[in-house]
């Protein structure tokens, strides 16, 4: 039994599998998925990430909305009556109220649970680099270290969790105000993918393009090349926007050119996907710099 609850929100793209193996809890956000109101459980219990992607491709809309403090008061209170202390790892600030409700909720409930601790993280981090986070805070936790040692390596090291993102479609970043409408027509009719990361505010900026799919594949790993600390001796995490064979060749390629020993895969969640559409490709991992 863990010693404290780590916390998490469906954003780190987590499976359930990857869930019940780590003896994490994930608070599900919800989004409107053409007036159907759906939350994201890890398990995909009420909608399934292929069927997502469909609805998406047919022009469908998914908008999403922040979880609110009753939420995660609810489910950090659940954990502190039975007396566990809590450990709130969040969607970034930077794309997401859901830092802010928690930290809400923290402040209310140390109140009414004085002798139990509660810490929150700003991860400043989006999809399975979030799910990478929690992980390797999980990893410190068996390790048997405190909820204010894990607390305080999650702090040191959320920085050097490095996102790089590709699109296939950028009229989804166009709808989400990332990218101007004259970029978007321009871009596709060139075949331009962006290429993104997550920097240091948490915020999802364009960094770079590529010409053609495989081109932008192939920049996610050459960035990963420049700032991976030790890759042949990590996990990678790749995330994906139901285009798991485009997910799989980075797969092969960080572990062609770095002896990457371990990927772990899931999908983009609907809380990114609903903003950058099918097809998108995201490579997570531990590096000098973002």
């Amino acid at each position: 039994m863990s010693q404290f609850v780590i916390l998490t929100d469906s954003c780190a793209d987590l499976s359930a599998e990857l869930v019940a193996q780590l003896d994490v809890q994930v608070l599900p956000l919800s989004y409107d998925m053409d007036g159907r109101i759906v939350y994201n459980y890890p398990d995909n219990r009420e909608m399934d990430p292929h069927e997502f992607y469909e609805l998406l491709r047919a022009g469908k809309t998914a908008t999403t909305s922040a979880v609110n403090v009753a939420q995660f008061a609810e489910e950090m209170e659940s954990s502190l009556q039975e007396g566990k202390d809590v450990l709130v790892l969040a969607f970034s600030s930077g794309l997401s109220t859901t830092y802010n409700s928690a930290a809400i909720a923290a402040d209310d409930l140390r109140e009414k649970y004085p002798e139990r601790k509660i810490f929150v993280v700003d991860t400043l981090c989006a999809s399975m680099g979030q799910g990478l986070l929690v992980y390797l805070a999980a990893g410190e936790r068996a390790k048997g270290k405190s909820i204010e040692e894990v607390y305080d390596w999650v702090e040191a090291n959320k920085m050097s969790v490095a996102h790089q993102f590709t699109v296939n479609d950028l009229f989804h970043l166009k709808r989400g105000g990332r990218v101007s409408a004259t970029t978007a027509v321009v871009g596709t009719m060139l075949a331009i993918k962006p290429v993104l990361h997550v920097n240091d505010d948490g915020r999802l900026i364009n960094i770079g393009k590529a010409r053609g799919r495989g081109a932008s594949l192939k920049a996610l790993v050459d960035a990963m090349e420049k700032t991976a600390i030790d890759p042949a001796n990590q996990i990678v995490f790749i995330s994906h926007g139901d285009c798991l064979e485009d997910a799989q060749t980075v797969a092969d390629m960080v572990k062609e050119r770095f002896g990457v020993k371990e990927v772990i895969m899931n999908y983009v969640g609907p809380v990114i996907g609903a903003h950058a559409g099918p097809g998108t490709v995201a490579l997570f991992y531990i590096a000098s710099e973002r």
